[in-house]
């Protein structure tokens, strides 16, 4: 055991150097750091101001390393064999956690800045980037450290490898649900917000994205959730793309005996009526009828609407019926109901 005599001097050189970084630190916060916010305010841009606010706490810790070091070099303590290795870590340690801070305030810029201004949704995308870059950050930084302290590496990587490979079979399931969250955020057939159907008949807003499994939101206010995996490989329709608003298409018929030229004017003066003035319809749009098939009853034909987005049609279709129906009974306009004619015949007359 390697003995190092220390003094009294030897103690307050190390606390002077570090009472003297703290002061440091302070003052070239003052000259440089809150300088420069007043700069980075007149620029068009905010991404200067997050570099700065995410160097600040770096620069205050750099500058402390950097006394302690100093202190250490003019006292006995510089005879410490693992002093390199601790100043060494400290380093390592220091610039992980200014990368980390730096990746944070480039997605924070992008984020408020870029995608505001693209108005292109890509949360979950940079969501998933940010996550990756700090795993990356902090794999990188235990490497580093690893070998500093005189570990080699290189068997534990080795080691990692077997046992990643015995997990990846464990987590099967785990890991192809994770993987399809990426595809899913990445390729974006989906996001937050948007109302959607699957195959299976279940229909609500898409709530988040997770790593494991997507909620959906059902207008009963239900959860259902769905493994990324399943949902990567199941047929969903969008209601929310290419565009929010849709066509809605209300089947009806009339009786054979209806002037079809009336019927048609009634229908579409009552559906303009309906698409100005029912919250949710789309004003300008022009509604219109297609005759299209003699049904077993009568005439039968398509309204079609417009409303801006799913969940509006409920309120539409209900106040156009509503108004459709009043629209015929005061025309005189019949609407059929099924109707079967049975014959009945006598056997007596028949001669059986």
């Amino acid at each position: 055991m390697i003995s190092i005599p220390l003094t009294l001097d030897d103690i307050v050189i190390l606390f002077a150097t570090i009472a003297l970084s703290l002061i440091a630190s302070k003052i070239i916060y003052r000259l440089i750091v809150i300088s420069a916010k007043k700069i980075t305010t007149k620029t068009k841009t905010i991404l200067d101001d997050k570099i700065i606010d995410a160097i600040e706490n770096p620069i205050h810790f750099a500058l402390i390393i950097a006394g302690i070091h100093i202190g250490i070099e003019y006292t006995h303590f510089s005879g410490l064999p693992i002093k390199s290795t601790i100043f060494e870590i400290a380093v390592i340690l220091l610039v992980a956690y200014t990368l980390s801070k730096l990746l944070d305030a480039m997605v924070a810029w992008y984020n408020e800045e870029v995608v505001v201004k693209s108005k292109n949704k890509m949360e979950e995308v940079i969501s998933t980037a940010q996550r990756i870059g700090q795993i990356v950050i902090i794999v990188l930084a235990g490497t580093m450290i690893l070998r500093s302290l005189g570990i080699e590496v290189t068997p534990i990587i080795a080691a990692l490898g077997i046992g990643g490979l015995a997990i990846a079979l464990a987590f099967q399931d785990t890991l192809s649900n994770f993987f399809a969250g990426v595809y899913i955020t990445v390729d974006r057939p989906i996001k937050v917000g948007d109302y959607i159907e699957l195959e299976n008949g279940q229909k609500g807003y898409v709530v988040s994205i997770g790593w494991r499994s997507t909620q959906i939101r059902t207008l009963s206010n239900n959860l259902v959730i769905v493994p990324n995996s399943k949902m990567a490989q199941a047929m969903i329709v969008n209601y929310y793309a290419p565009t929010k608003d849709m066509s809605v298409v209300i089947p009806c018929s009339v009786a054979y005996d209806s002037d079809l030229e009336k019927v048609e004017k009634i229908t579409i003066a009552t559906a303009r009526s309906i698409q100005k003035k029912v919250k949710g319809a789309v004003p300008n749009f022009d509604p219109f009828i297609r005759y299209n098939t003699f049904g077993d009853n009568g005439v039968q034909f398509s309204i079609i609407l417009r409303v801006a987005e799913f969940t509006d049609q409920y309120l539409v279709v209900h106040e156009f019926v509503k108004a459709l129906h009043a629209a015929y009974k005061k025309a005189g306009i019949e609407i059929p109901f099924p109707q079967r004619t049975v014959h009945f015949v006598d056997k007596k007359v028949s001669g059986r």
